[in-house]
């Protein structure tokens, strides 16, 4: 995995884990989650799976695997997050954080899957 790839994949991870703390902790958040239409356990395991997630992402450059099948979880995760945006009429403005890290993360399964073989 080249340097630039390695970035990309350590801003991505903490990314991840902000969003993962914010999504448990912030008010807006939690407003955010409500409008989403989800409760406040989905809120919270979303949150959860984020922090791991991005561990797991982290992980990859020791275990690919771990890497792979963490950056596939966060593809599926932002193509759910897209649906659910589409769903509830939201923006493509504010779809597009979903759609972007849905593009970077399935590059990264990409990328693990290239180590991996």
């Amino acid at each position: 995995m080249t340097v630039p790839i390695q970035a990309i994949l350590i801003i991505n991870a903490l990314f991840f884990v902000f969003y993962g703390v914010q999504s448990m902790i912030s008010q807006m958040m939690i407003e955010e989650f409500k409008r989403f239409g989800l409760t406040d356990s989905q809120r919270t395991q979303t949150g959860i799976l984020q922090i791991t997630g991005s561990i797991g992402l982290l992980a990859g450059f020791i275990y690919p695997l771990i890497g792979l099948l963490s950056a596939a979880g966060f593809t599926t995760m932002m193509l759910v997050a897209f649906v659910i945006r589409i769903k509830i009429k939201d923006s493509v403005t504010q779809a597009l954080p979903s759609i972007l890290f849905m593009l970077i993360n399935a590059w990264l399964t990409f990328e693990f899957y290239s180590l991996y073989l």
